[in-house]
């Protein structure tokens, strides 16, 4: 079933031709059991007008702060009291730098700055306006202050070019709300043979925990090439990063999840960037940052160590003296330590996963020196035995001062926790 249905939802519509794909989307939405309420810029009536959003949505349409039709006279109030979040699509270069500076000269960005709800905007300009250094500043401004980006997209734009500055079509922007609207709670059903689990279940709210916050997620095995029929890899299934990635969108983050090799469905309301070998994934990751110390990195993935120096162009004979034994290998980058260790202002909270073989008491011993030597904030350690390929886990997190052993549960369980113990672990850095 739809997450959409009986949500009610504040579309505001900014003035660029991206204006015609919101058309789409409001009958869209209505499909998955939505109402919406359309306010629009004066800029925007000149795109589509007003008369048109009134007979998509069956509701009248709002460019006035002092619109007579509201009894008290404070649409401004009332308009976004009664919605469960607001997405500004399309949100023009002009909204976005009037909203990040807090001005309120009209209607929809007074309502804006005086929501109670969730405040999601989809930009759509040319592409260099989307690259200007103004632009990129009221970015960040908008995410410091709980603003939620979704895109912009890439492709051809109105102008004739090509890059950076599309709104996103309006079925990406219904998986984003989706996401966004979902329950956001799990509940954990803990094996009663646990010792350490003292409840049968507990509710784990996450909404609203990572609003305005950019989330990087590395999840799966990486692939080695040695020739064109064989290769090295791990046995890792990618489940608990792909869980995280899904909770973190429930938490309201902005989340790019870079995959290995996995056959996993992409969850909804994220940026999935598919890679194959180690230095695709860090050149992936790199490409994402430089992230801020207000974002959260989370390296889930089992990065291969090591590589071939060579890929050969042909099978390697055993029969021609050219055993894998003349393999010559060099190492692949520490995607996790390049970021922990980054300038304190380019660092985002940086989270690791340390897969081990062994006894527990072998990998609790191996956290402490490891969280260093990867600049990690919070290092989580799995023994991979017990995990990898399986749909449950047991972890045990460690801060540097403090350990926390998760009880044996559903990865996407203790996904839940994780998201849980980062929006803290952030609250408390940050005062």
């Amino acid at each position: 079933m739809t997450r959409l249905r009986n949500r009610h939802l504040l579309l505001g519509i900014t003035g660029g031709i991206a204006a015609y794909k919101s058309c789409e989307l409001v009958r869209r939405l209505q499909d998955h059991g939505m109402s919406v309420q359309v306010v629009m810029t004066e800029a925007a009536t000149r795109f589509v007008s007003a008369m048109t959003f009134q007979a998509l949505s069956g509701r009248p349409v709002y460019t006035d702060a002092w619109d007579p039709r509201v009894a008290n006279h404070m649409p401004h109030i009332d308009l976004s009291r009664e919605a469960d979040g607001i997405l500004v699509a399309p949100a023009s270069a002009d909204f976005m730098a009037r909203l990040a500076q807090g001005q309120a000269n009209d209607l929809l960005t007074t309502l804006c700055l005086a929501r109670e709800v969730p405040l999601w905007i989809a930009p759509a300009m040319n592409r260099q306006m989307w690259q200007h250094p103004a632009t990129q500043e009221n970015v960040a401004r908008l995410r410091s202050h709980g603003v939620t980006l979704w895109g912009p997209g890439q492709g051809s734009q109105a102008c004739g070019e090509i890059g950076d500055g599309r709104m996103l079509e309006p079925a990406e922007l219904i998986d984003h709300l989706q996401a966004a609207l979902a329950d956001n709670t799990v509940v954990l059903n803990y094996p009663e043979h646990d010792p350490e689990a003292s409840v049968s279940a507990l509710r784990v709210p996450l909404r609203g925990l990572l609003d305005g916050r950019r989330v990087v997620i590395t999840a799966g095995p990486t692939f080695e090439p040695i020739d064109p029929v064989r290769g090295i890899t791990n046995r890792s299934s990618g489940k608990m990063g792909f869980a995280l990635a899904e909770a973190a969108v429930a938490a309201g983050a902005e989340v790019t999840l870079v995959a290995g090799p996995v056959s996993l469905a992409t969850p909804q309301g994220l940026r999935r960037v598919d890679v194959t070998t180690a230095q695709d994934m860090s050149d992936a990751v790199q490409s994402s940052l430089p992230l801020s110390p207000r974002d959260v990195f989370i390296g889930v993935a089992a990065v291969a160590d090591w590589r071939p120096a060579q890929v050969h162009d042909g099978k390697i004979k055993k029969d021609q003296g050219g055993g894998l034994d003349t393999v010559r290998w060099v190492e692949n980058p520490d995607i996790l330590a390049t970021v922990g260790h980054r300038p304190a202002d380019q660092r985002p909270f940086t989270v690791g996963f340390a897969a081990e073989t062994g006894t527990e008491e072998g990998l609790l011993n191996l956290l402490g020196p490891k969280r260093s030597r990867k600049g990690a904030d919070l290092l989580i350690g799995n023994l991979a035995t017990d995990t990898f390929g399986k749909d449950l886990a047991r972890l045990v997190l460690f801060d540097g001062s403090h350990t926390q052993v998760l009880p044996t549960n559903t990865k996407a369980a203790q996904a839940h926790q994780l998201i849980l113990a980062i929006a803290d672990a952030l609250r408390k850095e940050e005062g």
